[in-house]
């Protein structure tokens, strides 16, 4: 999930301890096997719901509470496990009673909290067999998030992931979300510092700091790729926003800890 609340000082990054980190992979670990266990589940007919409650079973199984559950904005409280986001939905797609069909793609957004820290990760998945440009939008979109996680080393700024993901995906033809970004994590959800998918133009930059990455932070870094134009709509439920032009979007996501020549990522599956 990546509902950024945008703090505008940067105070808040911090360093995790080893201690920290092995905490967070706890988490991260029970948000991979949701995702591998839901993934097994994606067949056409499936409802949205059925998957939502498979996952929360999981979840609760292991000892931890869904990350997005209860999570709340101003007002808005999501209600549900997952994120559910089926072909133009970018993301924040709400689970019930639709069932899959061929033909479609389907983001799969989960979050795990165990021992009061946080995991996040994202897959899209293909519903039987599909277009070649939603195959193409998938391959794309997750080779662009590889680029970006190998970017997240000592040294490094945030915007050397956002460049690295921005130019792939460009590049191959697609364009990226601007108004949603991947963020810090741990203790919370939803941590600073903002991470961008995008170079931020000029005007921006003083809402996504171009900071240091040092060793032991700990990142959700998700590029939410569209197969058309970058401009998106939210819809009237508050939470789920899809394509303006309703082209198919995907979304992929790890969790990863910054180190000094290789990162480590948190939410790799079997």
């Amino acid at each position: 999930m990546n509902r950024f609340e945008n703090s505008k000082s940067y105070e808040s990054v911090y360093i995790k301890t080893e201690k920290e980190i092995d905490l967070i992979e706890k988490a991260c670990r029970i948000v991979a096997e949701t995702l591998t266990l839901i993934e097994k589940k994606i067949v056409p007919g499936v409802s949205t719901l059925e998957l939502d409650k498979i996952a929360e079973d999981f979840i609760l199984s292991k000892g931890a509470k869904p990350a997005f559950k209860g999570y709340k904005i101003e007002k808005k409280v999501f209600p549900y496990t997952l994120c559910i986001s089926i072909d133009e939905v970018v993301v924040h797609g709400m689970p019930g009673n639709r069932k899959l069909v061929e033909g479609e793609i389907v983001s799969i957004d989960c979050g795990a909290c165990k021992e009061g820290y946080f995991g996040d990760s994202a897959i899209t998945v293909a519903v039987g067999k599909i277009s070649e440009l939603k195959q193409r939008l998938m391959k794309i979109t997750n080779e662009s998030l590889f680029l970006g996680l190998a970017q997240a080393i000592t040294g490094n700024k945030v915007y050397d992931i956002s460049r690295e993901i921005q130019t792939f995906v460009e590049n191959n033809g697609f364009s990226l979300t601007r108004e949603l970004v991947g963020h810090g994590i741990g203790k919370k959800l939803h941590e600073d510092p903002p991470i961008p998918n995008f170079v931020p133009p000029l005007l921006s930059r003083k809402n996504y700091p171009n900071l240091k990455l040092m060793r032991g932070m700990a990142l959700a870094i998700e590029p939410m790729v569209h197969a058309g134009t970058h401009k998106v709509k939210n819809l009237d439920d508050g939470w789920t926003v899809k394509t303006a032009d309703s082209s198919p979007a995907a979304h992929f996501e790890h969790t990863v800890i910054v180190d000094n020549s290789k990162p480590v990522i948190l939410t790799l599956r079997d």
